[in-house]
């Protein structure tokens, strides 16, 4: 049975995974998860996966949940160059601090701000709201400066010399809010610079492919296929959010 892999390709961690599956030519099947649907609550999803959460990978009978256990697990099953997760000691390190700080540091206030600006207002038919929006994105600050004026001052890239998984969390996490008009590297050079350096190592086409979905405009009519499950997103997005 060929490796499967259980996305939703709004969300960063899965197009982390995605994008490192395709870079390193590991084979998969693409089992799509559409979060907005609410697929990832419905029964045959939750076999996989009883948390009811994306990414999840299933390689014969064994499954596995969380990006960055998946991510560690393809790496060595399909031994990916060498850049990716070091073999010595303390480049190993770095990567693994990166990977431990972005839950909270990155992930957490990124998503936010992508659902304040996108989310929230395609399901509840409301307009972004402003104030809201600032407080988010004041929460992600702290970070972003630390990247910018700390990490980014002495190496090219967030780890080592090279791209790392370290980079590729980060890449397609901060791409989230970016992708909905919030332009969070432009106040910042070196880390619009590392991104640029990113993209490249990636390739342009491979980065667009997998950031396609969260680059154009959600489909209106989606919000109101299931309008029960729309108040229920609305309602857990608001409680987030607060």
């Amino acid at each position: 049975m060929p490796l499967e892999l259980f996305l939703d390709l709004y969300s960063p961690p899965c197009r982390a995974i995605y994008i490192f599956a395709r870079k390193n030519g590991i084979p998969f099947e693409l089992r799509p998860v559409e979060l907005g649907r609410g697929e990832h609550l419905k029964p045959e999803f939750l076999k996989v996966n009883p948390l009811g959460k994306v990414p999840a990978l299933k390689d014969g009978d064994f499954l596995l949940a969380e990006s960055v256990a998946i991510l560690l697990y393809l790496n060595r099953k399909y031994q990916a160059a060498a850049h990716w997760y070091p073999t010595e000691l303390q480049a190993r390190a770095r990567v693994d601090e990166y990977l431990a700080w972005q839950h909270t540091a990155i992930q957490l206030p990124a998503t936010n701000v992508y659902l304040c600006k996108s989310l929230l207002p395609h399901f509840s038919g409301q307009p972004v709201d402003p104030v809201r929006l600032d407080r988010l994105l004041g929460k992600l600050k702290p970070a972003l400066r630390h990247l910018d004026q700390e990490v980014l001052a002495t190496k090219p890239f967030l780890a080592t010399e090279q791209l790392s998984l370290a980079d590729l969390m980060a890449f397609t996490e901060l791409m989230q809010p970016t992708a909905v008009g919030c332009d969070i590297f432009q106040d910042w050079p070196r880390l619009a610079a590392w991104r640029a350096r990113v993209e490249a190592a990636l390739g342009p086409e491979l980065v667009q492919d997998a950031h396609r979905l969260v680059l154009q405009p959600r489909d209106p009519r989606d919000a109101q296929r299931d309008p029960k499950l729309a108040q229920e997103l609305v309602q857990r997005l608001l409680e987030r959010l607060s």
